[in-house]
This record gives structure tokens, C-alpha cells and sequence, in this order.
């Protein structure tokens, strides 16, 4: 599991660290970080799917989100018992009432006195 989510998460490191710096042009003198191969990079995979290359970053950002939540439902599945011991810990079950008239029962018995 520990390498499934290395395996995940750093191609998704990668993309949104290049991303980002690409973006607002902090190259820090590499040419891959600059906005020039950020725009060729977009028009190139533009042409590729034949969208316009402004369409392609939300689409990018969607698949993100949606693998996250795929990976995440992964991990709860696998985790489920220990999900359920926690809860079960952090709320407890109420406990069951005394008599079938319902929570205020007593209340009213001691209201109705003479």
C-alpha cells in the first residue's frame, strides 16, 4: 500500500511542482520550468487531441481529482475495519432505552405526580 501511494502521488508532485513554476516563469535558468516550454508543451499536446491548448490544464486537474478519489476509496475499502473501530470508538453506539414509551417516559411519570 505504501508504494501504491508513492507510485500515485509522485508523477502528481511532479506535474503540479513543473506546473507551477512553469507557469509564473521561475526557471531558475532550466528550460523546461520556463513560460516559453510551458506554452510549447500545451500546444503541442493541443494539436495532439485537437483541443485548444488554453481547455487542456482543467482537463489535467479533473483526472487528478477523480484518480484521487478512486486511490482514496482504494485505501478506505482496504482500511475499512480500522475506519469502523475508530468510529465506533469516537462515537459510540446510544445505548438502548429502558421502556418502549420513548426518551421522555420518565419525565412524564415524575411530572404527573400528586
Amino acid at each position: 500500500m505504501k508504494w501504491f501511494l508513492i507510485l500515485w502521488a509522485c508523477p502528481i508532485i511532479i506535474l503540479t511542482g513543473w506546473y507551477g513554476l512553469s507557469y509564473y516563469d521561475m526557471s531558475f535558468g532550466i528550460f523546461m520550468l520556463t513560460r516559453q516550454a510551458h506554452d510549447l508543451v500545451f500546444a503541442v499536446y493541443g494539436n495532439v487531441l485537437g483541443l485548444p491548448p488554453e481547455t487542456i490544464p482543467p482537463l489535467v486537474a479533473r483526472a487528478i481529482a477523480f484518480d484521487s478519489l478512486v486511490v482514496f476509496a482504494i485505501i478506505a475499502y482496504r482500511k475499512r475495519r480500522e475506519i469502523r473501530a475508530w468510529y465506533n470508538g469516537r462515537f459510540p453506539a446510544a445505548q438502548p432505552s429502558e421502556s418502549k414509551a420513548g426518551p421522555f417516559a420518565k419525565d412524564a411519570n415524575l411530572s404527573s405526580a400528586p
